[in-house]
């Protein structure tokens, strides 16, 4: 691994170790349902929503006896809460009808169920399944760029370039490095340089701080 590399996933390791997702759930299934949900949504807000809708829905079976139309103002507090309630919907009826209501552990199955691509399929494997996989969100997404990790244009070829330099067993783990960084720190619109202790080793600091 290139020693620069290295040393900004050190300080990652050591700033953010032990972090994990904060989205709140009690089956492989329900995490497959609130990442869902998180598409252009905070995860508070998400938690805030499945707390009663996990209650009421526990299982797959419960979700596939719903009608999207019934769905739908459940979840309306939630971005673009139409489509989530007609991809879940018709996820939970093949999630019941081919796997007995359980999440398949195989990403070409999860890419195939409506509503999810290749950053739920990665988050489900590596966060419910324990298989390594690096979801790659805003946040990965905008963090890695910016450290010089990735200069990817899109979040696959983001995916591609840190799983080259990232220790396959650390992909879960940096997943949720990066994330955090940029909830804490590297935020989109107004970054904490000031406070962020990867400052020296950042490509793009002297051109934020100049501008």
């Amino acid at each position: 691994m290139d020693t620069a590399y290295k040393a900004i996933l050190d300080i990652l390791e050591q700033t953010y170790g032990g972090s994990a997702s904060q989205l709140r759930f009690a089956s492989v299934f329900q995490l497959l349902i609130a990442v869902m949900l998180s598409a252009q949504t905070n995860d508070n807000q998400v938690n805030r929503v499945t707390e009663r809708l996990f209650r009421d829905y526990p299982d797959a079976r419960a979700f596939a006896g719903l009608t999207p139309e019934q769905l739908a103002p459940q979840i309306a507090s939630l971005g673009l809460y139409q489509n989530k309630a007609r991809h879940i919907v018709a996820a939970s009826r093949i999630l019941t009808e081919q796997y007995g209501g359980e999440v398949p552990a195989d990403k070409q199955a999860l890419t195939a169920l409506p509503g999810v691509g290749n950053k739920t399929a990665n988050v489900v494997l590596a966060v419910g399944f324990g298989i390594p996989a690096l979801a790659v969100d805003t946040h990965v997404f905008r963090v890695s760029r910016r450290l010089g990790l990735s200069d990817g244009k899109n979040p696959e070829q983001v995916e591609a370039q840190l799983c080259a330099i990232i220790p396959r067993e650390k992909w879960p783990e940096a997943h949720h490095w990066l994330i955090w960084h940029g909830r804490r720190v590297c935020l989109a619109r107004k970054p904490d340089c000031d406070h962020c202790p990867l400052a020296a080793l950042c490509p793009a600091r002297p051109s934020r701080a100049a501008g």
